[in-house]
């Protein structure tokens, strides 16, 4: 199955939890504009079916459906999650393969120190209260890479600035931003 033969761009975004990922998806948005589809890993699990995270859930195929559903209708996607490799690495690879354009897809290496002072800077009370650090060290893979090299490593060190910009311009969105909007 061929995803989009229009003029879209795909971006997927992974890494642990409190890697950026949800704020990189945003900038990128910010400086797009309309016409940018951010697919959500824990929207779609936590609050659209209220999944666990287990091999096989249903999240899987929901999120490879949507984005495909977004690029097959004009919109760039962004995919964003943890994503782990042992749970949708299938259905990414999946994905890339059948894209016809050039996918780009990232990996936001962050020790877990940082993830643990990432997360703890985190504005929901709530959540943090349900998430600790005990669950961080659980869902915590080092080094969680796709078979192939299909992504680039992005280090803790980057800015949420420097990623935005790089992931803007190695992907072309940023020569597309000033396209009309939808």
């Amino acid at each position: 199955m061929t995803t989009s033969s229009s003029p879209t761009k795909l971006v997927i975004l992974r890494g642990n939890s409190a890697s950026g990922k949800s704020s990189v998806a945003a900038e990128l948005r910010h400086r797009y504009g309309r016409g940018i589809a951010l697919v959500g890993q824990d929207n779609l699990r936590r609050n659209v079916l209220r999944e666990r995270d287990v091999p096989g859930g249903v999240n899987v195929g929901l999120l490879d459906l949507t984005t495909r559903y977004a690029l097959d209708h004009g919109f760039h996607a962004v995919l964003e999650g943890i994503l782990s490799a042992a749970h949708y690495g299938e259905m990414l690879t999946g994905l890339l393969a059948d894209y016809r354009g050039r996918a780009h897809a990232y990996y936001l290496d962050v020790p877990y120190e940082e993830t643990l002072r990432r997360h703890a800077t985190k504005p929901d009370a709530e959540y943090l209260k349900h998430v600790t650090a005990d669950h961080l060290r659980d869902w915590y893979r080092e080094k969680d890479l796709l078979p192939g090299g299909e992504e680039t490593v992005i280090p803790a060190s980057s800015t949420l600035d420097e990623t935005a910009q790089k992931v803007m311009r190695e992907s072309g969105l940023a020569a597309l931003a000033e396209a009309p909007a939808r």
